[in-house]
């Protein structure tokens, strides 16, 4: 019996991963968590296979969150399911130790192949981000402008495009108003945009955020 958490700040989508999960016979969600400081403490207090878990979270973030249980675990076998079909957050994830990464459109057939795949020490990557991780490796290949950034400022951004104030990601993040403004300025530098909106459409152009929010 594979023994997986599921860890995602939005109870709709561990309800319905674990639905889509409840009738395969050698797999068994013994919990769920809503955050990376949550899915560590679990880890730490049961006996688990895999972890299925999302990036963006508040507070720990799931790729502070994979690093840190890889420290503690490191047989622990964890998979992202993220709503990104990019490499940029494939590739860190894939170094911090994650052994799979799968997007949210995947159907229950890439989810159980992939918890089966992981759990026999074998890495998952969904086909499309496959693609794009494969095609990174030519030297013509055209990094994207998000390379450039931290792992705090990638979350920071994530959090901004998530139309979430400066005040709440302070919150969230653990970190001062003043600290996430700071984070939020040197996005535009690095970037080379003015504002949010000029941010969000950079992040819509090379796929970061899905391209269906108001401009």
């Amino acid at each position: 019996m594979i023994k997986v958490l599921l860890v995602d700040d939005h109870e709709l989508v561990r309800t319905g991963i674990k639905r889509l999960l409840e009738d395969i016979s050698d797999i068994n969600v013994i919990g769920e968590a809503e955050s990376g400081e949550d899915a560590i403490k679990i880890a730490g207090q049961n006996e688990l296979d895999v972890i299925l878990m999302d990036i963006n979270m508040p507070g720990m973030g799931g790729l502070e969150a994979t690093r840190k249980l890889m420290n503690v675990s490191p047989e622990l076998k964890i998979i992202i399911v993220t709503m990104h079909e990019d490499d940029l957050f494939a590739q860190r994830l894939l170094k911090a130790g994650a052994t799979g990464y799968l997007t949210k459109g995947a159907g229950v057939e890439e989810i159980v192949h992939a918890i089966k795949e992981v759990n026999q020490n074998r890495r998952y990557i969904s086909p499309d981000i496959a693609q794009q991780l494969a095609l990174s490796q030519f030297p013509d290949h055209e990094g994207s402008p998000f390379d450039s950034l931290s792992e705090r400022e990638l979350q920071v951004m994530m959090l901004l495009m998530d139309g979430i104030k400066v005040n709440e990601i302070s919150e969230q993040l653990c970190l001062s108003p003043k600290t996430v403004s700071t984070y939020r300025y040197r996005l535009y530098d690095k970037l080379n945009v003015q504002n949010d909106i000029e941010l969000a459409r950079l992040a819509m152009t090379h796929g970061i955020i899905e391209n269906n929010i108001p401009i």
